[in-house]
């Protein structure tokens, strides 16, 4: 019996990794492993491959200098990352870690097709004792109702017999540079008792802030879905708060502030709810509900309310406008940002967005300044110009989006027409403003 256990409680001998997918997940996470294990990443998009390679990360999670120090220029048996999009790299691998998107659709469904055609790619390369484990954000069931299945019907293997599986939700916070992978506890599981101690064990290994093994992929599945889903609907609340306060002109910031000081209030701010996490996952989980005939209330009204604060603060900056003078039609406005956050330029499902889309009706010029998103990617996902440098013009309206910290220096009176209107969304700027969240 002692020796059952101590074989539950290593890891197979000679991990060697495969990442798939490169992005704001899974490179950090490759890095990461890369220090202590043979890692392949692989990622179909060449491009990226290529500045990996190079000792570039696009996305800005890993430093320059930290990555190429993992770099591996070939595929070699030494611990280190060999980063490419050739699928006969990864065959020789044991463990599959798959870290790609999971996004909703225009209807705000979720979509699987990322994770399908991960499973599909893992499945080929496929072989008996292999752990294939899920980061991706999904509903419980889906690592062993859709994903398995995938692996099973390509590979040819039977699950749980042939090859196993496990899932351990990701917790990236990009731009973060204080809460990196290794320094957030990590939640782990797996399709046997014996698989999750073995899932346990290998990311006990570089997380240093520890793990937490749950009973089941689905609890684990669950837990990941409820932790961004109530950030939701705690954002949600304030920002209700901020519409009621803003009609009886009572300032939201400071009555934040003084709720504040009881030892339980919850640190909530007003603001955009975009990215691909805490605006997505809410509707991976009302889809399961509803699947099962449930209905969701609190989490749809939060959905709902958040949804709807690009609209808002597109008319408080018209009120502003109309209220200081500024002949609205043909007017000029300066978005200050345009990714879905502060100091990361990842741009997906931004709310920003919306802010735009709604000023436009008015009949307004729009010009966009983020110093850290890529034109070319806004031009592909929204239809939009940004420029990366500080305009040389003045502006009938000025409105801080995002608070990247270039913004926080930005001399903004050289930038600003006679009257003109300041809106401050995210509540940063110490100058005076017209409105703010």
């Amino acid at each position: 019996m002692e020796i059952i256990m101590s074989q539950h409680h290593s890891i197979t001998p000679s991990p060697r990794l495969a990442i798939i997918g490169l992005g704001y997940v899974g490179l950090p996470l490759a890095r990461l492993f890369a220090t202590k294990f043979n890692v392949v990443g692989f990622d179909i998009n060449q491009n990226r491959i290529n500045e990996l390679n190079q000792g570039i990360d696009a996305t800005l999670e890993i430093e320059n200098d930290v990555l190429k120090a993992v770099l591996k220029e070939t595929n070699s048996e030494a611990n280190g990352l060999f980063c490419t999009n050739d699928l006969k790299e990864i065959e020789s691998c044991n463990y599959y870690i798959v870290t790609v998107p999971t996004p909703v659709d225009k209807h705000n469904k979720p979509d699987l097709t990322p994770l399908y055609r991960a499973s599909e790619t893992v499945a080929k390369v496929l072989k008996k004792g292999d752990i294939v484990i899920y980061e991706s954000t999904v509903y419980p069931g889906v690592t062993e109702e859709e994903c398995v299945p995938v692996l099973e019907k390509n590979s040819g293997l039977k699950f749980n017999v042939d090859f196993f599986a496990g899932y351990s939700p990701e917790r990236i916070n990009p731009g973060d540079k204080e809460h990196t992978v290794d320094k957030i506890l990590k939640v782990t599981a797996g399709s046997t008792p014996e698989i999750g101690i073995k899932v346990d064990d290998l990311y006990k290994t570089v997380i240093t802030a520890g793990t937490h093994l749950a009973p089941c992929i689905k609890v684990a599945e669950a837990a990941k879905v409820i932790e961004n889903s109530q950030r939701d609907i705690n954002i949600a609340f304030v920002n209700e708060l901020a519409k009621i306060f803003n009609l009886l002109e009572i300032d939201t910031a400071a009555v934040l502030e003084a709720a504040g000081t009881k030892w339980n209030f919850l640190p909530f701010k007003p603001g955009l709810v975009g990215g691909h996490c805490i605006g997505v996952d809410p509707y991976y989980l009302a889809q399961k509900a509803q699947e099962k005939g449930y209905h969701p209330e609190i989490i749809l009204a939060g959905r709902r309310l958040n949804d709807s604060m690009g609209e808002y603060v597109a008319s408080q900056v018209i009120k502003y406008m109309i209220k200081k003078g500024v002949v609205v039609n043909g007017a000029s406005i300066l978005m200050l940002g345009i990714t879905f956050k502060e100091n990361c330029p990842d741009v997906r499902n931004t709310k920003i967005i919306d802010v735009i889309s709604s000023l436009k009706e008015y009949g307004v010029s729009v010009t966009i300044f983020d110093p850290l998103a890529n034109p070319a990617e806004v031009a592909h996902e929204y239809g939009l110009e940004v420029t990366n440098n500080v305009p040389n013009e003045k502006f009938d309206t000025i409105i801080l989006g995002v608070a990247h910290k270039e913004f926080k220096t930005l001399d903004l009176s050289l930038l600003r027409k006679k009257n003109s209107v300041l809106y401050d969304v995210k509540g940063v700027l110490l100058e005076a403003v017209d409105g703010k969240l």
